[in-house]
C-alpha cells in the first residue's frame, strides 16, 4: 500500500478519531465523513483513499469503541502507523481489518505529505520522498490472514464456507 502522510501527535484518543455524537450509525462511509475532525476538520475532505496517518504515541486511547477504527476505514486511510497504540484500539483496528503498524523511526522522520509505501507482510515502510526505510514487526500469519479478509467477521465466514 501507498499513501500520503497525515501527521498527528501522541494521545490522539477515540472521542478525537470519532466524535461521540456520531456514534449513532455503523456505517463507515457516514463515520468517515466526522474522522478526525476535532483535530483538523478539513481531514474528511481532503484524504485520499490509501492514505496513512502517522502518529505518536497512545494513538487511540480511550474507550473501547469499534467506531473508531471504522472511521478511520470509512475515510479511506489504508493504514495508521504510530510510535504506540492503546492496546484495544490495536486489536479492534485489527478486528475491523484496518492495519496498524508500530515504528517509532519512521513517525519521527516522516513529514505530513511525505509518500510511505507498506508492505505489511515484511513490516517494511519505505518513505519514498526522503529514501529512507523503516521496519516494524510483521504480523503473525493468523492475524495477517484476519486483516487481509477485512476484518475478523469476514475471516471467520471465509473460515465456515459462508459467502463474504
Amino acid at each position: 500500500m501507498t499513501g500520503r502522510v497525515w501527521k498527528f501527535g501522541d494521545n490522539i484518543d477515540t472521542d478525537v478519531i470519532i466524535p461521540a455524537r456520531y456514534l449513532v450509525t455503523q456505517d463507515i462511509v457516514e463515520l468517515g465523513k466526522h474522522c478526525m475532525e476535532g483535530v483538523a476538520p478539513d481531514f474528511p475532505s481532503k484524504v485520499s483513499r490509501g492514505d496513512i496517518i502517522v502518529a505518536g504515541r497512545n494513538f487511540g486511547c480511550g474507550s473501547s469503541r469499534e467506531h473508531a477504527p471504522l472511521a478511520i476505514l470509512g475515510v479511506g486511510v489504508s493504514a495508521v502507523i504510530a510510535i504506540s497504540f492503546a492496546r484495544i484500539f490495536f486489536r479492534n483496528s485489527i478486528n475491523v481489518g484496518l492495519p496498524v503498524l508500530i515504528c517509532k523511526e519512521a513517525v519521527e522522520d516522516s513529514d505530513e505529505g511525505d509518500i510511505l509505501e507498506i508492505d505489511l507482510e515484511s513490516g517494511r515502510i519505505f518513505n519514498k520522498t526522503k529514501g529512507k526505510e523503516y521496519r516494524s514487526e510483521s504480523y503473525p500469519p493468523q492475524l495477517m490472514e484476519i486483516i487481509k479478509s477485512g476484518g475478523l467477521t469476514n475471516y471467520t465466514r471465509r473460515r465456515l464456507g459462508i459467502d463474504v
